[in-house]
């Protein structure tokens, strides 16, 4: 009997068809994707795009709060510290102001003071990251230098603006002051309110003891102030990093829903396509040298 030739090219297809699902199912099981191409899926393809930009957003968000945060925690700390330091300079500056202290005991308070001070400038140019905190947006200035023109000893080298920094969608938050605003703010002059101390404590004058003394009470309440806008930052931003942790998981999820494989429909898939291709090779392995033989033998 004629093996009829025309199933060669049926044969071939049906070969082809096998070869490209087994290659579809180990592709899945190797990736772990049930859309490796954008033909395999082509609605899922355009969602997954939307995924990614959306994904690449989310986490350059994330970066931005988790550095942030770190800055505007370093920032609150520096303050805290300077808090501590002006609480000590009203108590010494009180015990200066008592009138009971020898010229000895004044040029002892005097130098704790002035240590106070330097302290205190030192927390000023406080970095992080190779950033100072309290320089504006100079950031790469150091925002107090010794200066013995003035009043009090030190000169501010930064701008008067404020950083902030997109956390989101529409969504910014501020997370610095500069320093001419917290340490030398006319009101309420940090720096000026111990170097006056420190001279009033070497004058050996109490009545100015007394007023520098109370020129720092105030400043240690205004920088207490200050430090609620660190305070809200940080709030904010842990917030907000939450949020974005939520979203990342969210995203991750819908990824996986759009272009994740179920491990085990393509464990069986590949199961299934193994078998399938091992069928049709071995039928073809059977007909083809029967079909072919049988053309060739056919009279021209």
């Amino acid at each position: 009997m004629r093996v009829n030739p025309s199933m060669v090219p049926d044969i071939l297809a049906d070969m082809q068809q096998s070869q490209a699902a087994l290659n579809v199912a180990l592709q899945q099981v190797a990736t772990g994707k049930s859309v490796n191409v954008p033909s395999d899926n082509p609605a899922a393809s355009a969602n997954m795009v939307a995924n990614t930009i959306e994904t690449g957003q989310v986490d350059q968000y994330t970066q931005n709060v988790t550095t942030t945060l770190s800055s505007v925690q370093t920032a609150d700390s520096a303050l805290g510290s300077v808090v501590s330091s002006l609480t000590q300079a009203v108590s010494l500056g009180t015990e200066g102001a008592n009138g009971t202290n020898n010229s000895s005991d004044l040029q002892a308070l005097a130098q704790q003071v002035q240590g106070i001070l330097t302290s205190v400038v030192a927390d000023a140019n406080t970095s992080y990251q190779g950033s100072y905190l309290f320089a504006g947006t100079a950031s790469t200035t150091v925002p107090y230098t010794a200066d013995s023109s003035s009043a009090s000893g030190y000169t501010y080298n930064g701008n008067n603006d404020t950083n902030s920094v997109a956390v989101g969608d529409h969504l910014s938050v501020q997370v610095s002051l500069p320093g001419s605003q917290i340490f030398s703010n006319s009101s309420a002059d940090v720096l000026g309110s111990l170097s006056s101390l420190v001279s009033a404590l070497q004058s050996g004058n109490t009545s100015d003891i007394s007023s520098a003394t109370n020129a720092i009470s105030n400043a240690l309440n205004y920088v207490s102030q200050q430090r609620v806008t660190y305070g809200n930052a940080e709030s904010q931003l842990n917030s907000q990093e939450t949020y974005l942790q939520q979203e990342t998981v969210s995203l991750t999820s819908q990824a996986t829903s759009l272009t994740g494989a179920d491990e085990a429909q393509a464990a069986t898939a590949l199961s299934q396509a193994e078998t399938d291709n091992s069928a049709v090779m071995a039928a073809a392995a059977k007909v083809l040298p029967d079909t072919l033989l049988s053309y060739l033998a056919i009279p021209s």
